[in-house]
């Protein structure tokens, strides 16, 4: 479990990381006994493995299908990572040093010492995360115009239709059961699911991934919820889930690749007490 005291809020990455003048005055304390060197530019710096710099990306997040979207994208794109998982059944989101990193108290959001202009940024919602890091390594986000929007539109896809739906059905399904005796909440989510369910079954029609050939951050998005329905709800059988084989193939593929493999195991869930 992560010890929030550890937390970088902006202003402490800022201060440890600073500028690269700073860095400079900072590497002299540690270098004092060696021949002065001119200031290097901060893209000269930054290349420099310095002890007072990070270079990794801080991953604050839990295994939920959220959180998994993007410790598989961390995987698949190579970067170099430290996890730090949010025990979110005990609060931890709601602590001051996690508010620094995202003020909406909900996990993943990432800290990158190295951001668009060589400075310290905390980027927060798990789409934003996505497209933030296709483009900072220029991967699983094409270049091309129009399958870059034709990614983007499966992401907000998700991001409003299938998480939020999935979820509430997750709720009323499993967590609520005791809670809720009203039928109708689970019955319209089940619906829903079932609804946004098809619609993944006629787009992965003659298509290995969600956008033709190539395995995107829309999959890394969407799939995780899909698995949900299995591993976090139970409800496979409920949904017939069997109903829609080209969802099952695609999961099934995405699943399989050793990087995203690694990416669903990363911030498992604290043991319970």
């Amino acid at each position: 479990m992560l010890s929030l005291s550890l937390l970088p809020s902006v202003c402490a990455t800022r201060c440890v990381f600073g500028s690269g003048g700073e860095v400079i005055r900072r590497s002299r304390v540690v270098l004092k006994n060696q021949r002065p060197v001119a200031p290097a530019s901060w893209n000269t710096v930054r290349r420099v493995k310095i002890s007072v710099m990070a270079s990794k990306i801080e991953l604050y997040s839990l295994a939920t299908p959220n959180g998994m979207k993007v410790s598989v994208a961390l995987e698949e794109m190579g970067l170099e990572y430290n996890p730090h998982t949010l025990d979110i059944f005990k609060g931890d989101q709601f602590k001051p040093e996690f508010i620094a990193v995202n003020p909406n108290s909900k996990i993943p959001a990432i800290t990158d010492p190295d951001g668009p202009d060589g400075q310290p940024i905390n980027v927060f919602e798990s789409g934003a995360i996505l497209i933030y890091l296709g483009e900072k390594t220029g991967k699983f986000l094409p270049a091309d115009p129009r399958l870059r929007y034709e990614t983007i539109q499966w992401l907000f896809f998700q991001m409003g239709g299938v998480g939020p739906m999935f979820g509430q059905f997750g709720h009323f399904y499993k967590y609520a059961t005791e809670k809720c005796k009203d039928p109708y909440p689970k019955e319209r989510y089940t619906t829903e699911v079932k609804r946004l369910l098809g619609v993944l079954e006629k787009r992965l029609e003659g298509r290995e991934f969600l956008v033709g050939e190539q395995y995107t951050i829309a999959d890394m998005a969407t799939f995780p919820w899909v698995h949900c329905l299995d591993f976090g709800y139970n409800a496979t059988e409920y949904l017939g889930l069997s109903n829609f084989p080209n969802v099952v193939a695609w999961k099934e593929r995405c699943k399989a690749r050793p990087a995203t493999a690694k990416g669903l195991t990363v911030c498992p869930f604290p043991p319970k007490e």
